[in-house]
């Protein structure tokens, strides 16, 4: 994945950018976490997608604004801005259970 995004002080940003990152991640994932809806090969081209959503992000932030963040259900990467011309990356992994019961649907009422 070659996308790439320049900075205003001409800093590409790319999902190579943050491989160390990514590869930390990675790691992790395939130690320590249970997921039943993604395999870690599936895990790794959706760390690349959302890295790309969080550069674009980055990138286009207003300019009040101090981070890109892009998530799916199981993780969520942030770009943070620091005093350096690389943003801190923080890549986290959502706790769900598959075993959380779903809110059983409201009733219509009778008379409505």
């Amino acid at each position: 994945m070659k996308m790439s995004s320049k900075l205003k002080n001409d800093m590409d940003l790319t999902v190579e950018t943050f491989h160390a990152e990514i590869a930390e991640a990675l790691k992790s994932f395939d130690k320590f976490v249970v997921c039943l809806d993604k395999p870690p090969d599936e895990c790794k081209v959706a760390l690349l997608s959302l890295m790309e959503k969080a550069i674009k992000a980055y990138v286009s932030r207003g300019p009040h604004l101090r981070h890109g963040i892009a998530l799916d259900k199981q993780v969520t990467i942030i770009l943070s801005q620091t005093e350096n011309d690389r943003p801190l990356c923080g890549i986290y992994f959502n706790l769900s259970s598959p075993y959380k019961k779903k809110p059983a649907a409201q009733k219509a009422k009778v008379g409505d």
